[in-house]
Formats: C-alpha cells, structure tokens, sequence
C-alpha cells in the first residue's frame, strides 16, 4: 500500500466502520492479503490493528481496570463514618426508607457502623481502613473518590451501566470502545485484554463484549491453567508449519467469501486467525512471570502457576509495557450480605499486596504516567444491617446494595495523586458534595486517553451511540 492510501487509509477508518459494509470489506482485503509479507517487513498491519490518533493529548496510553465484582464495602475501606458508631444498632431514620428500593433488605433496618478502624496515610492525609495496609502505604499516589452513584441497584445491571454505560446487554464495553478509538500499539497482542480471579461476573461475558461494534474488537479473556487462550497450542502430532499452511487455506476462502460479500466480520475472522497464529510465539513468554526477578515476585506476593489476583496483576504490568491498551481485571466474591466481619478482611488479603504493588511497579518503571488505573465495584453498600435470611438473626450481618453512594480511587495516567474528591452524609448514604455519576467516570477516563466521549459514536440503526449515552461530564477536579 502506498504511503497516502495508507494515510488516508488512517484518518478515515472511523467513517468506514461507521458508514460502509461493502467498502470496508475490501479495504481490510486489501491490507490483509498484504499482511502475508509481515516476514519480510515490508507491510503494515492490517486497519484493525494500527494505533489511531486521538482527538486531542491523551495524558494515558492505557488503562488497568481493576473491577470488585460483588461491590465492596465503601463504608469499610474508604467512607469513614464515626457518627455511625453513635447510631450502631439503632433504626435507621425514616428518611433513608421513604420512597427508597432495595435488593434485599425489608422492614424497618438497623443502622451497623463498621467494626474497623481507619488512620490517615501518607502526606496527604488520606483515610483508609485497616484492611488495606498496603494500599495505604501509596496513598500518595491515589485519588480516592467518595461520591460516585449509579442508576442500577442490581448486580448484573449495574456491572452492565459501569462497563457499557446501559443496565441490559447489547451495548459495547467500555474496552471495545477504547480499542474502536484508539485502536493497538502492538500487532502481536490484542488490543484488548481480560483476566479473571474467581467464578464469572453476574452479568458474564457481556462485560467486555463489542456490543454491535463489529467483533475484532472484543476483549480477549486470558485463563490461568492451560492454554492462556483456548487453541492456542497446536494439536498433537501437528507443526507449526501445519498450522501455517491450514490457515493459508482457510485465508484463502475466506478471501473470496468477504471479496463477494463484503461482511465486516469476514474481515475480521481473518484477522482474528493471523493475530492467533502470531500470538502463538508472543503469549506464552508474556504470561510466563517466572522470567520475573524474585524481588518483584515477592511485591506482588505473586506465584507462578497459580491463579490469583496478584498474578493477574503481574500480568496486567507486563501487559501494558507490551503496549496493550485494555487489561480488565475481574475479582469475584465481593458481595457480602451476611458476615462482612470475616468476608471482607479475606477478600481484601486478596487484593491489597498485588494492586499496591501494580502501583509501585509502575511508577518505578516510569509507566504510572501513562498508565490509568481504576479500581471499584458496581455500586456500594448501605449503612444498614442486613440480617441473615431475613430470619432477624444479626450475628453475622452484611451490608445490602446502594446505588446512590461508593468509592472508587484511580491511580496515574493524568489524574491528581493524593487527593480525596466528593463527600457524603454523615451515614455515607447520600452525597452531598461533588457527584461523580457512572457516566461521569467514564467520560472522564476516555477524557484522559485523548478520546472525547461525545465524539466517540458509531451509527447503529440510524442512531448514533456512545459509551455515556447523551450524559457525563469531565471531572476536572481529578485532572492534574
């Protein structure tokens, strides 16, 4: 392809995903029958893979997701409430009940303060709770937000509104529409890229589905035992030369099929094949962490071969120095209606030493910069007692869903260290200053990638979409 069809090829590929079947079909042809000359270096990628330009400077290249799946405690960990402790096992006031709804809790509930203690860390002052040790040792380098709310009350809906800005499936992953935008920095690696820790979110796969963008850009999910992404080995008895020459074949077809019908998704079965042929030589060295120091192993608390959250985010650091743009962590078991006195000191020893670490990481190789990173659940929890089984039994209590209240910090890629930003009520039931809605986040986070988020559309039975729907505002007070 010569240099200004390749150009112009680039400025104006949006259009084509958003405009055309037909000509898009040959345009990935095109570059796809030339991707057969990668060996000899004398061809670029095909479209799906190129980086794009941004709309404007993007102050992070990439984004480090780190999902809570179940919705922890911000009361707990984050939205120290000592007024609560006057309140503890009294009935909550009338007002947090009238016109409210609620998962599960039912009749008149009692106000539960919660039964750790918070310090201030850092130079910033920052408050967190006991359950998180190391985290609070790089207090200085978070953004802690109190006030974010959402409109869904449920877990899968409200996974959903978080990751694809609507309560139902069918609407692209936030991811999808990053690597839709932005595209990949490495032809060898998908753009895209999911790790998981525990059984599969509420809401499933949908979480980092394409929506009815087209598929090339889906979320790849990494597993942790056997094959990191399913075919990836050869079967037995058959080479790498063989695998070559059947795809060779298939390619072939595939070809012809897409020259006549002009199917984006020709386009990208084709791609897809080539990006799993190449990622045959590029994954396994990625995902194997014993090429790690044992110093940095022992930061991360991390063991190959293991499943675990630490590992995963080992594996997200050397994900994005590898130019992936997307890694989405999933941790499951976070939903804690009964027994939120041993539950969540357990999932926290889960998490604390590894996302730490992914900090502190990251900012010694000089990635924090350009890294964003998010950590959060769906929603958060109320100041009520949630009693077992609805049986009035209250040794073991938990805390039942909230959708008008939680936190979530961020870390790196532009926004401002060691702040916190929001407050709410006394309980930590309403926020009373500086709101952060599901929309505004992530307005906010495509912000920081360079990417405005009411210009990053794709029309869809004669409509145009976003990821914030016709909502969100950029929060300006966590940019630096």
């Amino acid at each position: 392809m010569n240099p200004i069809n390749e150009h112009l090829l680039n400025v104006t590929r949006r259009h084509f995903l958003k405009r055309t079947g037909l000509a898009l079909g040959a345009t990935a042809l095109g570059s796809l029958l030339n991707e057969k000359l990668f060996a000899s270096g004398t061809s670029s990628p095909s479209p799906a893979n190129l980086p794009l330009l941004p709309h404007f400077a993007p102050r992070a290249k990439q984004v480090i997701y780190l999902h809570m799946v179940g919705a922890p405690s911000h009361l707990d960990l984050f939205d120290h409430k000592p007024v609560l402790q006057q309140y503890d096992g009294k009935p909550c006031p009338n007002e947090f009940l009238e016109g409210k709804r609620f998962a599960f809790l039912r009749g008149h509930p009692s106000i539960a303060a919660s039964g750790f203690k918070f310090s201030q860390h850092g130079r910033s002052g920052q408050e967190i709770s006991e359950l998180l040790p190391n985290l609070a040792r790089v207090a200085d380098d978070i953004a802690i937000v109190k006030s974010m709310c959402t409109d869904e009350f449920n877990h899968a809906p409200a996974q959903l509104f978080l990751h694809t800005g609507f309560g139902r499936p069918g609407r692209p992953s936030f991811g999808s529409w990053v690597n839709y935008g932005l595209g990949s920095e490495n032809k060898n690696l998908p753009a895209y890229v999911v790790l998981r820790s525990g059984p599969l979110p509420g809401a499933g796969t949908s979480l980092w589905s394409t929506g009815f963008l087209p598929s090339v850009y889906q979320g790849i999910q990494f597993r942790s035992t056997g094959d990191p992404v399913l075919f990836l080995s050869n079967p037995n008895g058959h080479s790498r030369s063989d695998r070559r020459r059947l795809l060779d074949a298939v390619q072939s077809l595939n070809e012809q099929h897409l020259a006549t019908m002009g199917d984006p998704e020709i386009a990208t079965r084709i791609s897809q094949y080539e990006m799993a042929y190449r990622m045959q030589m590029s994954v396994p060295e990625l995902v194997d962490i014993s090429q790690e120091s044992p110093k940095t192993l022992e930061m991360y608390g991390a063991q190959p071969g293991k499943a675990s959250f630490a590992n995963n985010c080992l594996l997200a650091r050397r994900l994005v120095e590898r130019g992936v743009r997307i890694v989405q962590l999933y941790d499951a078991d976070w939903d804690h209606h009964r027994d939120i006195a041993t539950a969540l000191p357990r999932k926290c020893r889960d998490v604390d030493q590894g996302m730490a670490a992914l900090i502190q990481d990251l900012k010694q190789r000089g990635l924090l910069d350009e890294t964003l990173i998010v950590w959060g659940g769906e929603f958060g929890r109320t100041p009520m007692q949630q009693t077992d089984s609805g049986t009035g039994e209250t040794t073991k209590p938990g805390r039942d869903h909230h959708k008008d209240a939680f936190t979530i910090w961020m870390a790196g890629g532009g926004i401002k260290p060691g702040i916190t930003y929001g407050q709410t009520d006394d309980f930590g039931y309403n926020i009373v200053d500086k709101p952060v809605h599901v929309h505004d986040l992530n307005a906010t986070v495509l912000h920081l990638l360079g990417l405005d988020h009411e210009k990053l559309t794709y029309k869809y039975q004669g409509r145009e979409f976003r990821l914030t729907d016709v909502h969100g505002e950029v929060v300006k007070g966590l940019i630096a």
